[in-house]
C-alpha cells in the first residue's frame, strides 16, 4: 500500500502488543485501520466506538497517526492503580485518571477494548469544519500538552471538536444538550494555542 507516494508499512501501525502498557490489539483492528489510513484526511474526526455505548475521540494527523487524549507520564503507583482498574473493567480502554497528555501516535497504538469499531466520523457535530491551516495550528499547539481530564468539562471529544471546529463540544454526555459549545473548554484550549503564537 502507498501513502502520498511512499510505501506505508501498516505493520508499524497495527501492533499486536504495545511495548509500554501491554496493550493487545486483535487482528480485526488491522482492516479498520487500513481503511482509515487509505481514506482519512488531516483533521478528520476519528471515533473509537466502544461496545458499551460511548466513544473515545481523536483527530487524524497524517501517515496513519491520530492525535488524542492519552495517559500522561505517571508514577508507578498510579500506573499500577490504572492498570488494575483496566483489568477489572476491560471494556474501557485506557482509563484516564486525572492527568492526560495530548499525543500523536500511530492509530494502532490507541488502547481500545475488544469489539471497538474505529471509523472516520465527521457527521456527528453540527458545525462547519475550520480550514486545514486553522486545524493544523490548533493541533500543533496542543500536542504534548498535559491537561487534567474531566469527563464532563474537558475530555477527548472536547479536544477533537476544538481542533476540527474551533469549538469544544461533547455530544455523548447524557444530561447535556447536543451540539452546544463548552465555552470553558474552548477557552482553555484557545489559551494554549494563543500562548504558542506569542
Amino acid at each position: 500500500m502507498t501513502w502520498q507516494g511512499e510505501k506505508l508499512d501498516l505493520s508499524k501501525h497495527t501492533p499486536q502488543h504495545h511495548p509500554v502498557r501491554g496493550v493487545h490489539h486483535e487482528p480485526r483492528d488491522a482492516a479498520q485501520i487500513e481503511e482509515i489510513v487509505s481514506t482519512a484526511k488531516f483533521g478528520d474526526l476519528i471515533e473509537f466506538s466502544y461496545p458499551i455505548g460511548y466513544s473515545h475521540w481523536g483527530v487524524y494527523h497524517e501517515d496513519g497517526h491520530v492525535i488524542h487524549f492519552a495517559v500522561a507520564e505517571e508514577s508507578t503507583i498510579m500506573g499500577n492503580l490504572r492498570m488494575s482498574l483496566q483489568n477489572l473493567f476491560p471494556i474501557c480502554g485506557d482509563l484516564l485518571l486525572g492527568a492526560t497528555k495530548i499525543r500523536c501516535v500511530p492509530l494502532g497504538e490507541v488502547n481500545v477494548p475488544a469489539g471497538t469499531h474505529i471509523l472516520i466520523c465527521n457527521n456527528r457535530h453540527a458545525f462547519t469544519p475550520s480550514s486545514t491551516e486553522d486545524m493544523r495550528r490548533r493541533s500543533d499547539a496542543l500536542v504534548n500538552e498535559e491537561l487534567t481530564y474531566d469527563l464532563f468539562a474537558l475530555n477527548c471529544e472536547h479536544f477533537a471538536t476544538f481542533v476540527r471546529f474551533g469549538k469544544a463540544v461533547c455530544n455523548q454526555i447524557p444530561t447535556k444538550p447536543k451540539n452546544v459549545e463548552n465555552e470553558a473548554a474552548t477557552a482553555k484550549f484557545q489559551d494554549i494555542v494563543d500562548s504558542k503564537e506569542n
